[in-house]
């Protein structure tokens, strides 16, 4: 499935946008610096001369970590929206009724298995006081982001939605009911 590219569609006559950077404490730069080169050595972004430039910005997470978040909203509003349709909650809900063992499967960096299609990777730049970059992976605060993995995510689970396999976003569900699986073999 690795045939999926994530693609930037901008509206027509779309300049490119390059914020100023965010003010950051002396201890977020040095955070900022390890993940930028724990980004590079992963080769999930690289060096940037793109005319385009997102701020960044750390955000706490639950573990007391952090996570570097890039600020696409100057993006966003330049990007014609992918009207793939997501589930309905209650219909969601519905597939739950009767089941009686959840498994929940939390894809860990999974928007980073999509690759961003080559001419459009310059689009999600980044600006640092270290320096400019660029993802070449899909990455979570872009418009469509979401809706491009979920269609991932139905294509690898095809054959198994709504017998015991639920999708939203990237969060899967394998549910259990015995009845409606041996019913459905």
């Amino acid at each position: 499935m690795r045939d999926v590219v994530f693609n930037i569609d901008l509206v027509l006559g779309a300049r490119p946008v390059s914020m100023a950077l965010y003010r950051m404490a002396p201890a977020e730069l040095v955070e900022l610096k390890k993940q930028i080169e724990n980004l590079l050595e992963k080769q999930m972004v690289r060096p940037s001369v793109s005319p385009w430039g997102a701020s960044i910005l750390l955000v706490k997470k639950k573990d007391g970590g952090t996570r570097l978040c890039v600020d696409y909203q100057q993006l966003n509003k330049l990007t014609i929206r992918n009207k793939y349709p997501f589930p309905r909650i209650d219909d969601l809900m519905d597939q739950l009724r009767g089941a009686s063992i959840f498994l929940k499967i939390d894809l860990r960096s999974g928007y980073h298995q999509i690759r961003v299609k080559e001419s459009d990777i310059p689009n999600i730049a980044f600006r640092t006081k270290y320096g400019h970059c660029e993802y070449v992976v899909m990455r979570f605060g872009v418009t469509n982001a979401p809706t491009v993995f979920m269609d991932y995510m139905n294509k690898i689970f095809r054959s198994f939605l709504d017998r015991f396999v639920m999708v939203y976003i990237d969060d899967n569900w394998c549910i259990l009911d015995l009845w409606r699986i041996t019913m459905s073999i």
